[in-house]
């Protein structure tokens, strides 16, 4: 009796611990043996996910790499559309074993935190741009190709990364924090692979839902106008 005891507690801890949601972001912090702590950042949203690699508090950029995602029981399969110091497993699946301890996700021999799990940011998800407005006209785009500018946003951090799927090439990345208050879509840098000197930067721009695509308007860190539609991505 006592062994049933066992193991039917042992198969309602599994199934506790498997029904937790990945969605939302986790963070690891290691050192990396110069004085600097390295941070890594992951994002699920769902289908997609983003992890980002870098130095604190400088921000300087190490590495990202992302795409797609599955699970399958107890592994997460993970396919790559990008990987800025690995084009090679561009277009590859990965799998890794994952489950969750006291909160944690230890996915393969890493350990991470939770930040948040979507919440309670209003633009959770995966985006593409998708259109622009130019001299007053809304101008759209296919987001079909694979030459992509992806958005990636948990409840309180986001990561937008420029890339093509076709050629494995990787164009850029930047990300941090976020807040969606009243109207206002307000990020707070905390790296830019093309420019350290971002790092520290806020940027306010007005965001609004329309027929479910992300309205952006406002003001680039160069103070030229820009007004952006993004869609939420499907495939």
């Amino acid at each position: 009796m006592k062994h049933l005891f066992l193991i039917l507690c042992s198969l309602f801890l599994s199934h506790i611990s498997m029904a937790q949601s990945l969605d939302g972001a986790w963070t690891m912090v290691e050192s990396d043996g110069k004085g600097y702590q390295v941070e890594h950042t992951l994002i699920f949203t769902g289908e997609y996910f983003s992890e980002a690699i870098f130095e604190k508090p400088n921000g300087k950029f190490l590495a990202t790499k992302g795409g797609s995602y599955a699970l399958d029981g107890e592994s997460l399969n993970l396919t790559y559309e990008y990987a800025s110091n690995n084009s090679g497993i561009v277009g590859e699946t990965k799998t890794e074993s994952y489950s969750f301890t006291n909160g944690n996700l230890e996915l393969g021999k890493l350990s991470w935190t939770k930040i948040d799990d979507g919440t309670p940011g209003d633009l959770f998800g995966a985006w593409l741009i998708s259109g622009r407005k130019r001299d007053g006209e809304i101008q759209m785009r296919d987001i079909s190709g694979p030459r992509k500018t992806m958005k990636i946003l948990s409840g309180t951090r986001f990561q937008w990364i420029a890339y093509n799927i076709e050629t494995k090439e990787f164009m850029g990345t930047g990300g941090g924090t976020y807040t969606t208050i009243d109207g206002k879509y307000t990020e707070n840098i905390s790296f830019f692979s093309r420019d350290d000197s971002r790092v520290g930067a806020s940027l306010e721009f007005n965001y609004e839902l329309k027929d479910g695509n992300w309205h952006h308007s406002g003001f680039s860190s160069k103070g030229d106008p820009i007004y952006e539609i993004w869609s939420k991505r499907k495939s």
